[in-house]
């Protein structure tokens, strides 16, 4: 009989001590995780509170059905973009279909402009107002040269521009090193679901797009491959914090 007693309470008191670990454990990923987000917000209000505008240069490359190596249309752009203004784009080079460029790639320059302005600017930002969080793993990894944490994204609201799926962020400051998801909307009601991709690199001291990609596969258009190339970046900062409500302006360099 004592020695059923002590193997019960043996048990008892492993289970104990399992659940205690795994209490401890959860805790710890949650406070892990919480600091993470509280980087990731900081680093976009951080660009907000010190960025007036920047501009580069972006080509567009649309890619139809098993042909992913000739565009059948492209175009590249100037684009301005402004605190307070949005987006703006001049055409400086354009080639292939018509019809693609006309009804595929020009709409979505415009849609680019109206989803930059303000109040529309604000819901696309990767912050936890616009997302659900939820940290993948505590450890670190090397993506493209940065030190990185794996975040699970989920919108808190439907938008246009919106992403499910999983965003990196540099370990040590919380800016945006890539994020990788399927749009919770569908560009157009031809159009499939679409996963995108955007990757971004420091550019004077902020994480600033390189490269883009949309692969959507429709029943009635096949797959599309979008593809964005961004270049020749020119920020523009404030002098300084109080500034921001001047909207005055000083250029900084250009990479």
């Amino acid at each position: 009989m004592n020695d059923y007693f002590s193997a019960f309470f043996v048990r008892r008191l492993f289970l104990f001590c399992a659940c205690a670990g795994l209490t401890i454990a959860a805790a710890r990923a949650q406070a892990a995780g919480a600091a993470v987000y509280q980087r990731i917000d900081a680093a976009v209000q951080s660009r907000e509170q010190h960025l007036a505008g920047f501009t580069d240069i972006e080509k567009y490359d649309v890619y139809h059905g098993d042909d992913q190596t000739h565009p059948a249309a492209e175009i590249t752009v100037k684009m301005s973009y402004r605190r307070g203004v949005g987006r703006r784009y001049q055409v400086i080079a354009q080639s292939g279909s018509d019809l693609i460029r006309r009804f595929g790639l020009i709409p979505l320059l415009k849609r680019e402009e109206d989803l930059s302005s303000p109040g529309n600017m604000e819901r696309a930002w990767f912050t936890t107002a616009n997302y659900e969080m939820k940290l993948k793993s505590g450890k670190i990894e090397q993506l493209n040269g940065y030190p990185c944490y794996a975040v699970s994204i989920t919108p808190r609201h439907k938008a246009p521009n919106a992403l499910q799926g999983t965003l990196w962020v540099n370990a040590r400051d919380g800016s945006i090193v890539k994020v990788d998801g399927e749009a919770t909307r569908r560009p157009s009601i031809l159009a499939g679901p679409t996963r995108m991709m955007r990757e971004y690199k420091e550019v004077n001291g902020y994480a600033m797009a390189t490269e883009a990609r949309a692969v959507s596969n429709g029943r009635f258009i096949g797959r599309t491959v979008v593809t964005v190339e961004y270049r020749d970046y020119h920020l523009i900062f404030y002098p300084s914090p109080s500034s921001v409500a001047a909207n005055s302006i000083a250029t900084a360099g250009s990479e």
